[in-house]
């Protein structure tokens, strides 16, 4: 195909990028899998109003999740590779998500055309994924090859941090990704009115902060990131910040304002909901924050 473009972009439903972002860049996009018959028939628009519905009704039932097929991701890396030269993938953690290994297993069964694909795990999720889609493709804009690109996104990893508020952690808990000891703690600190704020640390889910004196998971959301910036503001760093929320545009307008309002260069990139395969473990009105020192 003639003017194929350099280097094009997929990842997995669970980077959370809002659909004008996606559709400007062409990324392709891999469907993430969410097996929950108990919620089929219950009315809603996403999987957070249907949560609600059922937990009225006082069903118990939680979600199952899986990662996509290898086929799946040759779908989708055939479909861009007809548009660009080289495909770069970024996936969902692989600490909570067989999604890298599925991409890494796509790529070899596509034998010669598979190495003009490269797969990075992005150790990451949701607002973190988002911000280092977006990093990537600024390298792309720059000019810079796959291999640079590659050696560069190595770097930009754990400098994207993501912090996650949630209402409870029941959702977590049942999906196997946060440890009984861990939703424990968690339900044991908001019972004393201490807010605790969960990460994402090397790709899997920690315990990294705790906020005292904070009315609602916004100000306490807040009050961690402007901890955490306060002296790269205060240098003149500039600082990117990206926004999901499940299904709670007010909290997340909330947050957005206060963010606006912090002294210092601070830039929000994107707001949007979060997925419904992450909202399915998170569970409603939960708010996540990526950000990370601008380029």
């Amino acid at each position: 195909m003639p003017n194929k473009q350099p280097i094009g972009i997929v990842t997995d439903e669970a980077c959370d990028l809002p659909k004008e972002i996606i559709e400007k860049y062409n990324i392709g996009i891999v469907p993430l899998n969410v097996f929950w018959p108990e919620i089929e028939n219950i009315p809603g628009e996403n999987v957070f109003q249907k949560i609600r519905e059922l937990e009225k009704r006082g069903d118990k039932s939680f979600a199952k999740t899986s990662q996509p097929s290898p086929k799946a991701f040759i779908d989708v890396f055939e479909s861009q590779l007809e548009k660009f030269e080289k495909i770069i993938c970024l996936t969902i953690t692989s600490k909570h998500s067989g999604t890298y290994n599925s991409a890494c297993q796509a790529k070899r069964f596509m034998g010669e055309a598979g190495e003009n694909v490269y797969v990075i795990d992005s150790l990451n999720a949701s607002a973190g994924l988002g911000l280092i889609i977006l990093k990537t493709i600024a390298l792309i804009e720059k000019g810079l090859v796959a291999e640079e690109i590659m050696e560069k996104i190595k770097t930009i990893l754990s400098d994207v941090k993501v912090y996650i508020m949630l209402e409870g952690p029941k959702r977590l808990e049942a999906s196997g990704r946060l440890s009984p000891t861990m939703a424990g703690w968690l339900v044991k600190m908001q019972n004393i009115g201490i807010r605790p704020v969960i990460g994402l640390k090397d790709g899997k889910l920690s315990p990294i902060g705790l906020t005292t004196g904070a009315k609602d998971v916004v100000v306490a959301l807040f009050k961690q990131f402007e901890s955490k910036t306060k002296s790269l503001r205060e240098k003149g760093v500039g600082i990117e910040v990206a926004i999901t929320h499940c299904d709670n545009k007010e909290r997340a307008d909330r947050f957005r304002g206060l963010v606006e309002n912090t002294s210092g260069n601070v830039k929000i990139v994107f707001v949007n909901i979060t997925d419904n395969v992450l909202g399915s473990i998170l569970g409603p009105d939960s708010l996540i924050l990526g950000w990370s020192i601008a380029e």
